[in-house]
């Protein structure tokens, strides 16, 4: 914006608003050209186009390796939308990147058992050893460190991911030989699921776009034997090495069912809170609820004032 001094009509110099220039520089006609190509294989996908924008958002991110006005101006192309519908969007979600980052996006656990476990001593370690913080990019671009909230595999703590594949049970010396193999190029296997890729790669994975590598999909792992202990226990099947009874104590004395509500009858005849027969947990026993008190039915069974 340039203004005009109220001195004698000498133009000031244009003032910085700190805002972005408008409109955003398209991609190359062939990079366009490319990317929309598999953007309608994306939008193809889903019944109505808007649907698609948080692939789309993912597709414009391996491309560039973060959310770029360009990629921003595409999705909104070519899903009839504003610019700062995309943006909204792009700026609530944490995994879409809002700068450049690394290669490798390096997340550690600093959630509640993480961080007892030692998820803040090695998300400590690695912000002095790298010379980053959090959300930051070491110099050479090949790794972004950032604490996350929780990565879904307490069991395995303290847990560090990077482009969201697992490292598991590590240390602050075992996190620091990984960014340090991460950036020297070395081969680096995570502790379950498929290899490891660049955070570009990932990124058009998100977007729908299936793993090519030779034996990627094979490799794909689920979760571990310690997650699946509660699963097992539900099924009525022992864990090896165990007894049947070691995660839940019954809800009945030796000398008799346990005083109060436990010690009400089923429908089936049996305790509530009882275990059922050849079952290691009492958690499947039937509980009294409204559902099953005569007295306290539940459900609308009653217009609205009686």
């Amino acid at each position: 914006m340039t203004t005009v001094s109220s001195r004698g009509g000498t133009p000031e110099p244009p003032t910085d608003l700190g805002m972005p220039a408008l409109p955003a520089p398209d991609y190359p006609a062939d990079v366009r050209a490319r990317l929309e190509a598999d953007a309608r294989e994306v939008i193809g996908r889903y019944p109505g186009a808007r649907s698609a924008l948080l692939p789309l958002l993912h597709l414009v991110q391996a491309e560039e390796g973060h959310i770029t006005r360009t990629g921003i101006r595409f999705c909104a192309d070519l899903l009839d939308l504003t610019t700062a519908e995309v943006t909204a969007v792009s700026t609530f979600y944490s995994m879409y990147r809002r700068r450049p980052s690394g290669d490798y996006q390096v997340g550690v656990c600093t959630n509640t058992l993480c961080a007892v476990m030692g998820g803040d001593a090695i998300f400590e370690e690695l912000k002095e050893h790298l010379g980053v913080d959090n959300g930051q990019t070491t110099d050479d671009g090949k790794v972004t460190l950032e604490h996350i909230e929780c990565n879904a595999a307490c069991d395995f703590a303290p847990v560090v991911m990077v482009n969201w594949e697992f490292f598991d049970n590590q240390t602050p010396a075992s996190a620091r030989r990984l960014v340090d193999d991460l950036r020297a190029g070395r081969t680096v296997e995570p502790t379950r699921g498929a290899p490891l890729c660049t955070f570009k790669e990932t990124a058009r994975m998100l977007a729908g776009f299936p793993d090519e590598r030779p034996g990627a999909v094979e490799a794909t792992g689920g979760a571990g034997p310690a997650s699946l202990v509660g699963l097992r226990l539900a099924k009525g099947e022992a864990v090896p090495g165990r007894g049947a009874d070691h995660v839940v104590a019954p809800r009945s004395t030796a000398d008799g069912p346990a005083p109060g509500p436990a010690a009400e009858q089923s429908p089936s005849g049996r305790p509530t809170g009882q275990a059922p027969e050849g079952h290691p947990s009492s958690h499947d026993a039937p509980q009294q609820t409204s559902a099953s008190d005569d007295h306290h039915p539940a459900g609308p069974t009653a217009e609205e004032g009686e």
